[in-house]
């Protein structure tokens, strides 16, 4: 699965607010793998592993949402702050250029 920076082509797209985007959506999904594949075992051994794995994800992704929220690159706490953040990402997305790979 790539992520959003590997479909970015203009380099100079590339901010603290991409980065800091993309690894809040990988520390999401790994907190969700994590939490399905410990549902899916039943050696204790690989669940404790698993378990400790889950919260050092949890740990992670609240760094990362601290760090956008501290410095206002995701508004949490304000709604209507974050879909108006999100409609102006969505239209730079919208005239950036395709990568054809």
């Amino acid at each position: 699965m790539s992520g959003i920076l590997d479909q970015i082509n203009n380099k100079e797209l590339i901010n603290d607010e991409v980065i800091a985007t993309d690894l809040l959506v990988s520390a999401k999904a790994a907190v969700r793998h994590y939490s399905v594949a410990i549902t899916e075992t039943a050696s204790p051994e690989i669940h404790k592993v698993l378990k400790k794995q889950l919260n050092d994800a949890i740990d992670l992704h609240h760094k990362i949402a601290t760090y956008m929220i501290d410095n206002e690159l995701y508004h949490a706490y304000d709604m209507k702050e974050q879909v108006n953040h999100d409609l102006e990402k969505a239209d730079l997305a919208l005239k950036m250029p395709i990568n054809s790979q």
